[in-house]
């Protein structure tokens, strides 16, 4: 009961901040970091991830719990002081990508400034989500992937698919350009103390085998306060070159759908995909960034007539992947044409890839054990992969899984081998979970 007013004091600041933000679009807006106070950092430990790894002090949220008003306070009163506080540099991990061939870096900042870093997000969300578009969704509160991808789905099927402009911003955490960002910030927000702040820890460093490095460019992905700042940058750059200069010059019908750096851009007519392909890569170099040239391509995704053809597509690439799923013309049962998707060729090797490693590294658990963990990990795919037209896939999956559990079960003894025959009979006693449709994208569009 104690923090109960605490926590409506913030959620009362959090309300004036976006309500100055609307009344004034366009404003630089000067006097925020005065609502960072104590009762804010509670609400911000409140929203920061426990269970998360540890930075370069090794310090968990458990040992920081301990004494958490004291810490708090002392953080506080180093940030008000201006000088006291020098961020610490992130520390740097390497996580599997894709297939698992190649890896991806991931920023480790340490608990107290996941802390802070979760403050002033707090107070930048509450400004900027009054400018954020409707076509962006990634990290934003009250929007996921799966709403990308149902306003994707109705898109294309209002468009009848159009072009697709499928694009891929090459190492877009490790290219912003820190001078841009800062303009970018400072067209909405002029608190000093707060632009400060975010100078400290885009100039802090990463620390990687003991060394600590200083890049000029790049925000570490696994910042917390990295995935707004990607979207501030994104906005300017993207969206808002989007809404304000290209579609209102379009001829025909077109969309954006941006998912953090995932995005693609879908247009009725070719003659409008083709201008924005021809200046779309000069328009993110103008923000230091780059296009993939192998992964950026336009795609001829006209909803086809007649029945499908018996002997394939043909050489012609008819589909294009966004966030986990390849999204492709396909029957419905009623002999419709819809866009159908399914899950990545790549996102479903890596899955299996890691269950694979998991089932060789415990196969001498008991089979209950075994299960139970194997279905953990079906229900967790499913609860993101399992949509409305993915059955097929989610089950090759357990197909799959089923002949990897039975391989590496059969390698626990050479004594006695572990035929199919028996390994049925032990799937009838501990069935792995079916298939299930989490969510269902076809709501408000018939074909």
């Amino acid at each position: 009961m104690g923090g109960t007013p605490s926590l409506i004091t913030v959620s009362t600041k959090l309300e004036r901040i976006a309500g100055l933000a609307r009344r004034m679009p366009g404003v630089s807006l000067q006097t925020l970091a005065h609502h960072i106070d104590l009762a804010w950092m509670r609400e911000a430990h409140h929203r920061v991830r426990k269970d998360g790894a540890t930075g370069v002090d090794g310090q968990t949220a458990e040992e920081y719990a301990k004494n958490l008003e004291s810490n708090l306070r002392a953080l506080l009163d180093r940030v008000k002081s201006g000088d006291q506080y020098r961020a610490p540099p992130v520390r740097r991990v390497h996580i599997p990508k894709g297939d698992g061939s190649k890896t991806r870096p991931i920023g480790i900042p340490t608990f107290e400034d996941k802390i802070l870093q979760k403050a002033v997000a707090m107070v930048l969300e509450a400004v900027y989500e009054q400018d954020f578009y409707p076509c962006s969704y990634g990290f934003r509160p009250g929007r996921g992937a799966h709403d990308a991808l149902q306003a994707l789905w109705t898109e294309t099927m209002a468009l009848g698919g159009g072009w697709v402009l499928e694009a891929d911003i090459e190492k877009f955490f490790d290219s912003v350009d820190h001078t841009k960002l800062r303009e970018v910030l400072s067209q909405r927000v002029s608190d000093g103390a707060l632009i400060r702040l975010i100078g400290k820890w885009l100039n802090a460093g990463v620390m990687e085998a003991g060394v600590v490095r200083h890049p000029e460019t790049g925000t570490p992905q696994g910042g917390v306060i990295s995935p707004l700042l990607a979207n501030v940058y994104l906005h300017e750059m993207l969206d808002v070159w989007w809404e304000r200069d290209v579609r209102p010059r379009l001829s025909g019908r077109a969309a954006l759908v941006r998912y953090a750096d995932d995005f693609v851009l879908l247009f009725e007519r070719e003659e409008d995909a083709r201008r924005v392909e021809a200046v779309l890569s000069k328009r993110f170099e103008k923000y230091g960034l780059k296009l993939h040239p192998e992964k950026t391509r336009l795609i001829r995704f006209v909803r086809p007539s007649g029945p499908p053809p018996s002997g394939g597509a043909g050489g012609e690439r008819t589909s294009f992947d966004l966030l986990g799923f390849t999204h492709f013309w396909g029957m419905s049962r009623k002999g419709n044409w819809v866009v159908m998707r399914k899950t990545m060729t790549a996102r479903l090797s890596r899955t299996l890839k890691r269950i694979s490693m998991w089932c060789s590294v415990n196969r001498h658990l008991p089979i209950k054990e075994q299960h139970t963990a194997l279905s953990r990990k079906l229900r967790g795919h499913d609860a993101y992969y399992g949509i409305t037209g993915n059955a097929r896939a989610l089950s090759l999956l357990r197909w799959l899984v089923r002949r990897i559990w039975q391989k590496w079960l059969n390698r626990r003894s050479w004594k006695t081998a572990l035929t199919w025959a028996r390994m049925n009979r032990l799937l009838g006693i501990f069935p792995l979970p079916p298939p299930r449709v989490v969510h269902s994208v076809y709501l408000s569009v018939k074909p």
